[in-house]
């Protein structure tokens, strides 16, 4: 058990973290790392390591509230997972192969790109689209694509699912951030077993940290249901342009002591 400040320290972060993951569909690791790393003093691979630990049960029971609540279309959630599960691991093999830092800014520009059209969109509630073979390929693909940029970079693939499904395939806010979370689901178990294997988490902090956080994620997802789709919209194109300017913060430091080093 880690002492009492450090407790509370991973108590606070789980619970805003599993009100962020109900509230917009996605696993929290993008506010859970850089609080390990900063706050903490986490090496950065434990950091990593030990935020998909706190991501699987919070995602876990995000899937279950928005399962309760008649918000999860399997027909996207499902594909979604199987994409991302098969980019998680080609994620990590392409990790050691490529320029990290020229991933990093794409991914920085295509989520600045998408909130500016979040903030355009008037997002339809209980939505729902025909899928045909050709549509659970492309899905299948999308989630590859998502399950390798993750890996990359670093943070869950909701903040990448959840605008895109709303914006470019026209699926309600809520079937998206419900279809996010299945799709993070097996990734996230898989990963951390991975990671615990390597002794690249920290178990005691990720079990606290998702605990609290599965506590929140329900207060989280109710909010999701009560406000309305546009707002949502809007909060979660914040939500991104926070994401990049926190990646670029980020960035830009790593890449100051990669040149002081150098």
């Amino acid at each position: 058990m880690p002492p009492l400040p450090r407790l509370f320290a991973y108590l606070a972060l789980g619970l805003v973290a599993g009100f962020l993951s109900g509230l917009f569909g996605v696993g929290g690791g993008i506010l859970i790392v850089p609080a390990l790393v900063i706050l903490l003093g986490f090496e950065q691979k434990r950091a990593t390591g030990t935020s998909l630990l706190a991501v699987a049960p919070i995602s876990l029971v995000g899937m279950i509230a928005y399962l309760l609540q008649d918000s999860i279309d399997w027909r996207i959630g499902i594909p979604l997972a199987i994409g991302m599960v098969a980019g998680g691991v080609l994620g990590s093999w392409l990790l050691a192969k490529l320029p990290a830092i020229i991933v990093t800014w794409v991914f920085i520009a295509v989520m600045v790109a998408v909130a500016i059209r979040l903030f355009f969109e008037d997002p339809v509630r209980g939505v729902e689209r025909a899928l045909g073979w050709l549509d659970i390929a492309i899905l299948v693909a999308f989630g590859v694509f998502t399950g390798v940029l993750a890996g990359l970079v670093g943070v869950g693939g909701g903040i990448i699912i959840v605008p895109s499904l709303i914006v470019f395939w026209g699926v309600g806010d809520l079937v998206a951030k419900g279809a996010s979370l299945v799709a993070m689901v097996p990734n996230a178990f898989t990963t951390s077993i991975q990671n615990l294997m390597r002794k690249n988490a920290d178990l005691s902090a990720g079990l606290t940290i998702g605990v609290a956080g599965a506590a929140s994620t329900f207060l989280g997802s109710w909010a999701a249901f009560a406000i309305d789709p546009r707002l949502g919209a809007i909060l979660f194109a914040i939500f991104l342009l926070a994401v990049a300017t926190q990646l670029i913060v980020r960035t830009l430091r790593q890449t100051r002591k990669g040149r002081g080093t150098a």
